[in-house]
């Protein structure tokens, strides 16, 4: 199976729809506490508007048949003029799914190294994403990827 990255389009749209919704019910089986599932992050009017941004880049991997089985969701990042921070350039990732059906395909590798080779071409500085901990697939995905823990977020359920 061959498999390719490309911008997503506006046509894809429906196919993202399901891939989010596929990823809210990932974390809501983990933390019903705080996702609802099954949602999704974005409507419709909402993804079309991300897709057209050059500041909010999306990709889908897809098969020979050019239907979406995952995707990434990036955002242009950069603090400038703090008194504390550098002002380096920051490609995070707010979303990466591959569809549950196509696990263990590599579209996910294919997917991540695709965003490294985008990030580099524009020369960002770094990668960044976060993970929730109820998701231990997803860490030890991103961790098999090179990446490391940036900072912690910790809490206390009252």
């Amino acid at each position: 199976m061959e498999l390719k990255v490309r911008r997503a389009e506006i046509r894809d749209i429906p196919r993202i729809m399901k891939l989010l919704v596929q990823v809210d019910m990932v974390h809501h089986n983990g933390r019903p506490d705080i996702f609802k599932g099954p949602a999704t992050k974005y409507n419709e009017q909402e993804l079309e508007e991300i897709i057209n941004n050059e500041k909010t880049p999306v990709f889908v991997c897809v098969k020979e048949d050019d239907i979406p089985i995952g995707h990434a969701f990036c955002i242009h990042k950069q603090i400038k003029d703090d008194p504390v921070l550098t002002d380096i350039r920051t490609l995070y990732i707010d979303d990466i799914c591959v569809d549950e059906n196509a696990r263990g395909s590599h579209a996910g590798k294919t997917l991540y190294e695709y965003v490294v080779s985008y990030a580099e071409q524009q020369g960002f500085y770094n990668i960044t994403l976060n993970v929730w901990s109820c998701n231990p697939g997803a860490v030890k995905f991103y961790e098999a990827m090179g990446l490391v823990p940036q900072k912690i977020g910790m809490e206390k359920v009252l």
